[in-house]
């Protein structure tokens, strides 16, 4: 028996008249309750790589504008590259939903790596200053990946296939067959579950001394906790299956942040072994 549900409106409320949309709120929840961890991540006594508050300040403007602007040009380019050239002012109407994660991550990076050069650090290694900021990073991003899914389940976009499983979800007024509630699998996965591994992990063992261990970690977690929600999800209609055997390209982004994920954490296990 499925679960029927109501649809709920993708507007939270409004402001003057002005939408404001769950998808926005859940970004911006997203990145208030990080930039919260991460302060408690960053205490002198407690990280390998102390920010003070305006450093932090600094790091949040970079983040957002590169999660945005990768997110945006990852979907763009990734995913429906051919539909923005139709209509190149759909680029900037984010608030319509479109980000990508793979492409998010890519801006991350991007961002710190511009943010670190900006600083002056006792160590002058930027390389190492960048990979201790993006494990730091890696500990807080699965709050804003699980509250975006939760906001994708709410605009009813990027759901699961077919299902005749009683998790199985019929929203009034949408399609009349049931469908898993794929973006609540991910929420469950790429956001919870991912927070609890990667924060034991970084508080609990000795692996935030190696810069990109946790980030390759995130990679390699996430990549595979994707690929198993992809069975679920449906792919998106512009795209479809990449091959006659059923791999999307999520699956395919996926798999790949998996053999780089695993390349940086093999990588910071010896180059900190060989620094001992």
């Amino acid at each position: 028996m499925a679960i029927v549900l109501n649809p709920i409106s993708p507007v939270a409320f409004s402001v003057f008249g002005v939408p404001v949309r769950w998808y926005a709120l859940a970004y911006i929840a997203g990145f208030v309750l990080g930039f919260w961890l991460l302060k408690i991540l960053t205490r002198k006594d407690d990280s390998e790589i102390y920010l003070t508050r305006k450093q932090l300040d600094d790091l949040f403007t970079f983040l957002v504008f590169g999660v945005i602007l990768g997110g945006r040009l990852g979907y763009v380019l990734f995913y429906n590259l051919s539909v923005f050239l139709h209509n190149p002012l759909e680029i900037f109407m984010v608030w319509h939903g479109g980000m990508s994660f793979h492409g998010g991550l890519v801006g991350v990076i991007v961002a710190t790596l511009l943010f670190v050069r900006k600083q002056r650090f006792s160590d002058h290694s930027a390389i190492r200053n960048s990979l201790r900021v993006l494990d730091l990073l890696a500990v807080v991003a699965p709050i804003g990946l699980g509250l975006g899914r939760i906001a994708n389940f709410i605009n009813m976009e990027v759901m699961g296939r077919p299902t005749n499983s009683p998790l199985g979800v019929v929203f009034r007024g949408g399609p009349d067959f049931p469908r898993h509630p794929s973006p609540l699998y991910e929420a469950a996965l790429e956001g919870l579950v991912l927070f609890v591994i990667l924060f034991t992990l970084y508080k609990k063992t000795n692996l935030r001394r190696y810069p990109g261990a946790i980030s390759g970690l995130l990679c390699v977690f996430y990549g595979v906790f994707r690929i198993f929600c992809e069975q679920f999800r449906q792919p998106d209609a512009q795209i479809g299956f990449l091959t006659s055997w059923g791999l999307t390209m999520g699956q395919l982004l996926s798999g790949i942040m998996v053999v780089v994920g695993l390349i940086i954490f093999t990588i910071a296990l010896k180059k900190h072994k060989s620094q001992i």
